[in-house]
């Protein structure tokens, strides 16, 4: 599998080189997620810009994803959506659990306004 991270402050971007998120990728994807998790980050922003082809397997490592952010406090986010993707997400009807956003920079502003609504009602 290919892909790259790239962590920074208040945020991971994970970025998945490959054009199908299926039953051979989806479990690599899980587990990169674990870890990421597992190293305290709980902001990602998950680019599938390159990604045209998603599976079953592959909707569940998103979700899984997003079930680790949500439970550490933190957000999952899904950006540079492909429309055959989009429109699996949303005959899932995942599009109501999921944030997706067109670009990565959208994601950015995305996740750094939810830490500053998190920082705020935590009086900080």
């Amino acid at each position: 599998m290919k892909f790259s991270i790239d962590k920074q402050d208040k945020y991971c971007v994970f970025k998945l080189e490959e054009e199908k998120l299926n039953s051979v990728i989806a479990p690599l994807v899980k587990s990169e997620m674990i870890v990421l998790n597992a190293e305290g980050v709980k902001n990602i922003i998950f680019d599938t810009s390159k990604v045209r082809f998603v599976d079953s397997s592959g909707l569940s490592s998103i979700l899984i994803a997003n079930r680790l952010c949500k439970n550490s406090g933190g957000t999952l986010v899904l950006c540079a959506v492909s429309d055959n993707v989009n429109k699996l997400i949303k005959i899932s009807q995942l599009d109501s659990i999921l944030s997706i956003t067109p670009t990565e920079e959208e994601a950015v502003d995305l996740v750094m306004m939810e830490e500053v609504e998190k920082d705020i009602n935590n009086g900080k």
